[in-house]
């Protein structure tokens, strides 16, 4: 009896050990392994465990962030059901797979099939809401209005699965036609939003073929992500099979999502798994260091002009009233240097071009080439002061008759002023011709 006694609370420890394992083995996702009757399936790879508030809008076909999902991974989801007897199909496809998926119920749905929303709850599946009538206007419906339909689904939804629960805080928006007040209101009650990063196009008048074709490419291009689907459509159920055959052989990976719990704590991610494709640790500008705020320890910068430097006065601007200058004084000089003229004149001297610029290439009489324009009276003091004032830089200007009076056939002549009009003709005027129009 002693030993018997002694050896009692070991079993009692061994046993509760084991249950732990045991419960431990049972909450591991389902792998092909496991599927019974079919040790080829898919599968489920692993259980995802989100906190809905640290993330609370998700799928990149609208969103920043997505599912931290690895390389070929993919999350099954279905909207609009429970119909008989489509997602009762979908629901027997998955089970051949050993697949977890997430199902998005509509509340009118709940009412009339109750007995779907619990099978779909029965089979491990996630559920969350649709709305309860499935409106196309969330985008544009009044705010009040959309809280309806979004609480009226929610309560549907749970007055289906009954007092057992099961319904996560999950939900899709109608047609994804999102608004920010609505998400706003979502987040408000913990409820994550989920968009997707790819759909099928199930809903649209197309083939079981075109369906499965729309999906593989899609993912293809995308590498991984949340799929959607509808299992109220018959050409989903009809895809359907051929869509996890080809999971399966191209090496994808189921993964399904459940919230956190106190029971279940949310599994542990880095900021950047949440996006679709994150920048790489291996990638060069991930490692480059932001541009840093500039502070220049030296700055050259020119003296601003006081204030009475800018008297206008002497010709220079003042900005502030000064007392004006006693009568005959004489203003200061301005501390600034002015150009002198000698400077100025020089500056603006162009050179004298030559005559034969002005030439006209062909003949003229040997008398009309010796002619000299005599110029006015002022044009004389003109040159004269211009003289004077640049010295030995300035040189008389002379005219070349031929260049500048030569008349061409047809033309009128120009004349200086005090000069008379000469005649409009066709031949050359003589030497004593044109000093007669002169006025000598």
């Amino acid at each position: 009896m002693g030993k018997a006694s002694s050896i009692q609370p070991v079993l009692r420890a061994a046993l509760a050990v084991f249950g732990i394992l045991s419960a431990s083995v049972a909450a591991l996702p389902a792998s092909a392994a496991d599927c019974p009757g079919n040790p080829g399936a898919l599968g489920t790879s692993r259980t995802l465990v989100v906190d809905p508030k640290e993330h609370p809008r998700i799928g990149t076909m609208q969103y920043d962030e997505t599912l931290p999902l690895q390389d070929h991974e993919v999350v099954l989801t279905f909207d609009d059901g429970p119909l008989p007897p489509h997602s009762g199909k979908v629901l027997d496809i998955l089970a051949s797979q050993c697949v977890k998926a997430t199902f998005f119920i509509i509340g009118r749905m709940a009412r009339s099939f109750p007995e779907g929303v619990r099978r779909v709850r029965d089979a491990g599946h996630s559920i969350g809401t649709h709305t309860q009538n499935h409106p196309l206007s969330m985008n544009r419906m009044p705010i009040d209005r959309a809280r309806q339909e979004i609480d009226e689904g929610i309560a549907a939804t749970e007055a289906a699965l009954g007092r057992a629960g099961g319904m996560a805080p999950f939900f899709r928006i109608p047609g994804l036609l999102r608004a920010e007040a609505v998400e706003d209101y979502l987040a408000s009650k913990g409820i994550q939003t989920w968009s997707a990063d790819f759909p099928a196009d199930d809903w649209h008048h197309i083939s079981p073929a075109r369906v499965y074709e729309i999906a593989i490419r899609r993912l293809e291009a995308k590498g991984k992500g949340i799929l959607l689907l509808h299992d109220i459509q018959g050409r989903t159920v009809a895809a359907l099979p051929r869509i996890l055959e080809t999971l399966k052989a191209r090496g994808y990976r189921i993964v399904h999502v459940v919230p956190a719990t106190p029971e279940q704590p949310k599994t542990p991610t880095e900021p950047r798994e949440w996006h679709l494709h994150p920048v790489s640790e291996t990638v060069a500008i991930a490692r480059w260091p932001k541009i840093p705020g500039f502070v220049f320890a030296r700055s050259e910068m020119l003296p601003a002009p006081a204030a009475p430097d800018l008297d206008w006065r002497g010709g220079r601007l003042s900005l502030t009233r000064t007392r004006p200058f006693a009568r005959g004084a004489v203003p200061p000089a301005p501390s600034w240097p002015r150009p002198s003229p000698q400077a100025a004149n020089a500056a603006i001297t162009l050179p004298i071009p030559d005559s034969s610029v002005f030439e006209i290439g062909h003949k003229v009489s040997p008398a009309f080439r010796q002619a000299v324009i005599p110029l006015p009276r002022h044009a004389e003091r003109a040159a004269t002061r211009i003289a004077n004032n640049t010295g030995a830089a300035a040189k008389p200007i002379s005219f070349n008759a031929p260049a500048s009076r030569h008349l061409i056939p047809g033309s009128v002549p120009l004349a200086h002023r005090g000069l008379k009009r000469a005649p409009v003709t066709a031949r050359q005027p003589d030497a004593a011709a044109w000093r007669k129009m002169s006025g000598d």
